[in-house]
């Protein structure tokens, strides 16, 4: 059991549907809400398990919308009711995580907090929370710090850090200066990447006194700053909260937290790094699903759902099953199926980031019922 980080808190953004894994990941169903590896649990469990030995129970914050409060305090009997933070709508992480960062400033002025996502994938806990104790005393020595992945194939899907000099960090001896964020690369440029050393998955999670965090907006981005503010004075009274929320969330500005902080404080040296040996993955689309339940292993064919009724004949690939019905594969190879009561998808593993395109497309047909 690791030891708990003082000052430090646990923020949990949990939004977003998952688009590429529509049919299985709807808007009332997001994926934070599946189990996607068979653990018999959902990746928001399995987050919360992570931080909250780290952090403590009561010091793990959830930002969620409002339809999707229930599900997760059902999942999270422990979160307490203060620790939850709801979104009339999204607007992207930086408001989602400068309002949790804004709140515990105000309730605990100098606090430490740490952004991790719910609907990833990762195993070595160890190995994780040994990555959060340096990343906490790196934002301890005044840096806005990140984890980066230290790669094992030449991935295309995932944004890259390139890493500069070590840096002198009492207490972590496995933190570096970030040079730059590289948006996701071709497949020879991630050739280089892996084969130079200098470059890490960008996993978007960061750590960083909420103070410096905040102050980091306000030089980029001084009036979602402003909105964030005066929001977080109003939270803790329910007579203001409402009112607040109505009058300036809708306003705020849709960003990532990768522009609105992130590159602007590498651009200025204020940016560290430290490697995740761990590993991780985003889980974007099905066919990263599929890897991810085959262990790598090609020519295989995955199948998930509980009950799933599947005859398979030399055919690999994944199927997803949320239907008392029969699916049979013959001879066929890198295939993704989804079956749910009311959609199927049928496609390969080499289109199955073209899937969010399907989700636009049923969005502006008017097809809502089935997203």
């Amino acid at each position: 059991m690791p030891a708990k980080l003082d000052r430090f808190y646990a923020v949990i953004p949990a939004g977003g549907i998952g688009s590429r894994l529509w049919p299985l990941s709807r808007a009332d169903a997001p994926k934070f809400l599946h189990d996607l590896t068979g653990s018999g649990q959902t990746l928001l469990k399995d987050t919360w398990d992570r931080l909250a030995p780290l952090s403590g129970e009561q010091r793990v914050m959830v930002v969620t919308g409002r339809a999707h409060r229930a599900a997760v305090e059902a999942q999270l009997p422990e979160l307490a009711d203060e620790n939850v933070v709801l979104e009339s709508e999204p607007r992207d992480s930086t408001a989602a995580i400068g309002l949790a960062a804004a709140i515990l400033e105000r309730r605990e002025p100098g606090v430490i907090v740490g952004s991790f996502a719910a609907d990833h994938v990762i195993s070595g806990d160890a190995l994780f929370q040994h990555a959060v104790t340096q990343a906490v005393a790196a934002a301890e020595a005044g840096y806005i710090a990140t984890i980066g992945i230290t790669p094992t194939e030449p991935a295309v899907g995932f944004g890259y850090i390139e890493c500069g000099d070590r840096l002198e960090v009492a207490g972590a001896d496995d933190v570096e200066a970030v040079s730059s964020f590289v948006e996701k690369p071709d497949l020879a440029t991630a050739k280089r990447y892996l084969a130079g050393g200098r470059h890490l998955w960008n996993a978007g999670m960061f750590i960083a006194r909420a103070d410096q965090l905040l102050a980091e907006i306000e030089r980029n981005k001084p009036e979602l700053h402003a909105g964030l503010v005066e929001l977080a004075a109003a939270w803790d009274d329910p007579a203001t909260r409402g009112p607040a929320v109505d009058r300036i969330w809708p306003k705020l500005e849709k960003i990532a937290i990768d522009y609105s902080v992130a590159e602007p404080a590498a651009e200025a040296g204020r940016l560290a790094v430290v490697r995740g040996h761990f590993q991780w993955d985003d889980v974007g689309d099905f066919a990263s699903l599929a890897k991810l339940n085959t262990a790598g292993r090609s020519g295989e064919l995955a199948i998930l759902g509980e009950g799933a009724r599947v005859l398979a004949d030399a055919s690999s690939g994944i199927v997803v099953s949320r239907s008392k019905r029969v699916i049979s594969l013959i001879g066929v190879h890198d295939i993704v199926v989804v079956d749910t009561p009311d959609a199927l998808l049928v496609t390969t593993s080499e289109h199955a980031q073209r899937v969010k395109a399907v989700v636009d497309a049923l969005r502006l047909g008017g097809s809502s019922d089935v997203l």
